[in-house]
């Protein structure tokens, strides 16, 4: 049984990674934290706990993190996401409240519960996290695994021309985390895993990808999504989770299309999360790496150093090549059968 602690800014594909944990058999997901990032805070808390209402899921903790980034005003993308931020999904009302304590002690207590057992995932700024090592030091030391999805490196940004949403949002929080890194390299803690655009930009979700998993899920009648649809349009299909999730990603192709990119859906941070699960379908690339702070038309850049020019030791693991292909068959595969098992 694999232990998860999800740092999430739930956003749209943040939806999806959360349902690809809930869908895996080996994993025990020990709470889920809300981060400021794609929407406020308080918001991204209410989709944790309205996704977790839709399935039955009111044993997983939700925690409230941090409302605003280390050194920044906090920036959203409703524009992306939908006003709050699951697209046009209309989830359940919550019926309960969030947990007693905030998301960094959650990642220093659930960590110290359980050293060596706990995979971290982190798929919306690094806020939590950064604020949790402050305090507490050893988080980095007492994780199974960290992954952490953001970050460009040979790839054009999407929020500057070099920097990736979580990064920008906030860059200090990123470049603490990676520092807390270093200062444990060679001491036997595992380095994180960094899945940038570069790689994520390759996981595109398309229509029939939506098709085959409400198929999966023996959802009826058939979803058809199309680029020739009007936009706001709403499932009627059988499956209440294939329904919602649905009209979440909707909302995603058209941010797709209406930016060039055609009608698809980059799902970022379900990929993060198969990465979490198991590591194995990613090849992994080790260098130092760090995140321009200063630098008037750079901030927020991550920079990785393959050549050691810096002297400095390595600390993190960058993925650079998987196969999307087989990542949609599993995806597929297991959130069908999930939602086919919760009708």
């Amino acid at each position: 049984m694999t232990k998860v602690l999800l740092d999430c800014d739930t956003g749209i594909d943040d939806s999806l990674a959360l349902l690809y944990l809930l869908a895996q058999p080996e994993v025990r997901l020990e709470a889920v934290i809300s981060t400021a990032g794609n929407v406020p805070a308080r918001q991204v808390s209410q989709n944790n706990l309205s996704w977790l209402e839709l399935v039955g899921r009111d044993d997983i903790e939700v925690c409230l993190g941090a409302d605003a980034p280390l050194a920044t005003p906090l920036m959203t993308t409703e524009e992306t996401h939908g006003p709050l931020g699951v697209g046009y999904a209309e989830l359940p009302t919550p019926q309960r409240a969030e947990s007693h304590r905030s998301g960094a002690q959650a990642w220093s207590e659930i960590t110290r519960a359980y050293p060596g057992e706990v995979v971290g995932l982190v798929t919306g700024p690094c806020t939590n996290l950064a604020l949790a090592i402050r305090d507490d030091p050893g988080i980095p030391s007492r994780l199974r695994r960290l992954v952490i999805m953001g970050g460009a490196f040979h790839h054009p940004g999407n929020t500057t021309p070099t920097s990736e949403w979580n990064v920008a949002v906030d860059p200090e929080s990123w470049h603490e985390v990676l520092m807390a890194y270093q200062a444990v390299a060679g001491t036997g803690a595992a380095l994180p895993i960094l899945c940038p655009l570069d790689l994520t930009e390759t996981i595109e979700m398309t229509p029939d990808h939506v098709l085959r998993l409400a198929e999966a899920a023996g959802s009826t009648p058939a979803e058809v999504l199309s680029g020739e649809d009007d936009d706001g349009g709403r499932s009627v299909t059988s499956n209440p989770l294939i329904r919602a999730f649905t009209d979440a990603v909707r909302f995603y192709f058209e941010f797709h299309r209406d930016h060039d990119s055609g009608y698809i859906a980059h799902m970022h941070d379900p990929f993060a999360a198969a990465v979490a699960v198991d590591p194995s379908i990613a090849t992994l690339r080790t260098a130092p790496v760090d995140v321009e702070l200063a630098g008037s038309l750079t901030r927020g850049t991550t920079v990785a150093d393959h050549q050691h020019m810096w002297g400095r030791p390595d600390n993190a693991r960058i993925a650079v090549a998987t196969d999307p292909a087989a990542f949609f068959d599993r995806l597929i595969d297991t959130v069908g059968g999930y939602a086919r098992g919760l009708a």
